[in-house]
C-alpha cells in the first residue's frame, strides 16, 4: 500500500513555528524500543535532505530526535524515554516561542490529532547557513564556472566541495562579495516554474529532479534548485565567514559559518586569544611570535632531554648483569624507537631474552622483547595470560602493552625467563 506524500508546511511558510496534524502511522522504531516512527498528514519539520540536518522540536509533547523523507513521505522519530519533557527542553521551548511551554503528552496512534512545535532557533540558524551558502556558491559559479558538487550542513559546520581549485586570495574576495550581498538586504525568491519555464531557466542543481522543481533565487547572485527553507532577505543572514579551506579531490573544500553560528565561533576565538594574551602577558599582535618562540624552546628542551635520557639509558644498560642469559630493563619516558634500538643492542649481548619496559605503575607499561635464539611469543603469552597484556609479533621480537605494576610484571618474568 503506497503512502500519500506528506504536505510540507515549511514550503508554505518557513517562519511558522507551530502546527496541527493527524497521525497517519505510528510504529515502534526498529533500532530503539523507546522511540516511535510517526508519519503525519502534514508537517513543519524539515527532514534531513539535500545535505542539511533535520529540524528539531516537540511533537505531541515528545522530543523529535530525527526526521527523514523517502518518496515524499516524511517520518518523525520521537523519543518517549524522558517521560515529561526535561527542564532543558522546557527552557528550549520558551526560547523558541516566547510563550509558556506545553508539556502535555498526546496518544501516539494512527488517527490521533497532535500539536507540533519546531525549535525555531535551530531552524533559523540553518536557514542563515543555507542562504549564505547559496550566495557563496552562486558567486563561485559565476566567477570561475565551478560547481558545488558536495554540500553538508550540520549543527556545527557547513562545507562546500567545489569542482575546481580556488586560491586563498579568490576565496577572500568571494567572502567579501557575499557579505556585500548580505548588506544589500535583497529579497530571496522561492518559485515553482513550469516545465516550459524551467527549460528556459539557467539554474544550479547537483542532481536530476523528477516532478516539481523548487527554485530559490537571490537576484543578481544565484539561481538554484533547492528543497530547504531560506531566510526572506539576505540581511537576515547577518554575515558569512570562511572558517577553513583545503584542496579536496581535485577541487577545494571550503567551510563557512553564517549569522549567529559565525558570531559564536568568533566569540570562542576571542576568548582563546584573550586567555593567551593573559598567559603571555602581551598584546594580540605578539601572540604568534610568543607561541613560535615557546615552540622553539620546547623543541630544544626536548632534544636536550632526549640526549640526557639516552646517556642515562646507556649507563643503565652498562650496569646490567652480564652473568645471565636474559636482560630486563624498566625505564620511564623512553620513546618506541629508542627502546627498540636498545633491545636490538641487548640481543647481541644476551643469548636469552632482552626485554625493555617503559612506563609506570599508574599508567601501565609498553614493552619490546627480543631474542636471537628463543621464541619471544612465549613471554608475550605469559604476560597476556597472567596480566591481560596486549600485543604480539614474530618469534624474534614482540611488542605490546600491559596495565600492571612493575612488581607484578617481574613476578611473571621470573616464571618464564
Amino acid at each position: 500500500m503506497s503512502m500519500t506524500e506528506t504536505i510540507k508546511l515549511y514550503d508554505r511558510d518557513a517562519y511558522a513555528i507551530e502546527f496541527e496534524a493527524d497521525i497517519i502511522s505510528c510504529e515502534p522504531n526498529k533500532a530503539d524500543d523507546k522511540q516511535f516512527d510517526i508519519i503525519l498528514n502534514q508537517t513543519l519539520f524539515f527532514p534531513e535532505e539535500g545535505g542539511q540536518s533535520p529540524d528539531m522540536g516537540i511533537l505531541g509533547g515528545y522530543r523529535v530526535v530525527d526526521v527523514q523523507i523517502k518518496n515524499g513521505v516524511i517520518t518523525h522519530t520521537v523519543d518517549i524515554s524522558a517521560g515529561d519533557c526535561c527542564e532543558a527542553e522546557k527552557e528550549a521551548g520558551k526560547q523558541i516561542t516566547d510563550n509558556e511551554f506545553e508539556p502535555e503528552k498526546a496518544e501516539l496512534a494512527a488517527g490521533v490529532h497532535v500539536h507540533g512545535k519546531i525549535d525555531w532557533q535551530h531552524r533559523f540558524y540553518n536557514m542563515q547557513q543555507h542562504s549564505g551558502e547559496h550566495i557563496f556558491s552562486g558567486i563561485v559559479h559565476r566567477r570561475f564556472g565551478f560547481e558545488n558538487v558536495g554540500f553538508h550542513l550540520s549543527d556545527s559546520v557547513v562545507t562546500m566541495d567545489f569542482s575546481g581549485v580556488i586560491s586563498p586570495e579568490d576565496i577572500a574576495e568571494v567572502e567579501h562579495e557575499v557579505n556585500v550581498a548580505i548588506s544589500k538586504n535583497i529579497p530571496i525568491e522561492v518559485t515553482y516554474p513550469s516545465r516550459d519555464e524551467l527549460a528556459q531557466l539557467e539554474y544550479r542543481s547537483k542532481i536530476e529532479i523528477e516532478g516539481q522543481v523548487r527554485i530559490v533565487t537571490v537576484p543578481g547572485y544565484d539561481v538554484c534548485a533547492c528543497c530547504a527553507p531560506h531566510v526572506k532577505r539576505t540581511g537576515e543572514i547577518g554575515m558569512l565567514k570562511v572558517m577553513n579551506y583545503q584542496n579536496y579531490k581535485g577541487g577545494v573544500r571550503i567551510s563557512i559559518l553564517c549569522g549567529f553560528r559565525a558570531l559564536e565561533a568568533f566569540r570562542q576565538k576571542c576568548d582563546i586569544i584573550s586567555e593567551l594574551m593573559g598567559i603571555f602577558t602581551t598584546n594580540q599582535e605578539a601572540i604568534v611570535d610568543n607561541v613560535t618562540k615557546l615552540k622553539a624552546v620546547n623543541q630544544s628542551l626536548k632534544s636536550e632531554l632526549g640526549t640526557a635520557k639516552s646517556a642515562l639509558l646507556d649507563y643503565k644498560v652498562a650496569e646490567l648483569p652480564t652473568d645471565t642469559d636474559n636482560a630486563v630493563l624498566f625505564e620511564d619516558g623512553i620513546d618506541t624507537n629508542t627502546a627498540r634500538n636498545c633491545v636490538n643492542g641487548l640481543v647481541e649481548k644476551y643469548s636469552g631474552f632482552s626485554a625493555f619496559f617503559t612506563g609506570n605503575d599508574e599508567a601501565g607499561y609498553s614493552f619490546i622483547i627480543g631474542s636471537k635464539n628463543a621464541d619471544c611469543n612465549t613471554v608475550a603469552a605469559a604476560l597476556r595470560n597472567k596480566l591481560g597484556a596486549r600485543g604480539g609479533g614474530k618469534p624474534v621480537m614482540v611488542q605490546g602493552s600491559v596495565k600492571a605494576a612493575k612488581s607484578e610484571i617481574e613476578e611473571v618474568l621470573k616464571e618464564v625467563l
